[in-house]
């Protein structure tokens, strides 16, 4: 089972049913609709909850449609967004780079 890693404000976020959206910069995860994943505390290192992967999208950064931040925690502008995944995934983040918007579901 493959895992994905939150920090600790988004997985309060997740297990309230506020975030049922995740964004992943230069994924090689291979994920497919249907996949079943464990969710992590990225803090803790445990896993806090079972999901299931609703839809996957590949997009540009730049490119990203209100559609795309439904289930997504909300940014100011795009230097905002920008600035948080640079902070994830370093310098290289611009607004050309590739992102699997992941919808999902959480699960028994």
């Amino acid at each position: 089972m493959k895992t994905l890693k939150f920090t600790p404000p988004l997985v309060k976020m997740i297990l309230d049913g506020n975030k049922t959206t995740t964004w992943r910069l230069f994924d090689d995860k291979d994920s497919q609709p249907g996949d079943k994943l464990n969710l992590q505390n990225c803090g803790t290192g445990k896993d806090f909850a079972k999901a299931e992967i609703l839809e996957i999208q590949e997009k540009e950064l730049g490119k990203l449609e209100n559609a795309d931040f439904d289930g997504h925690e909300k940014f100011l502008d795009q230097e905002d967004m920008l600035k948080q995944y640079r902070e994830y995934y370093g310098e290289k983040v611009n607004l050309n780079t590739i992102v699997k918007v992941i919808k999902f579901k959480l699960v028994k």
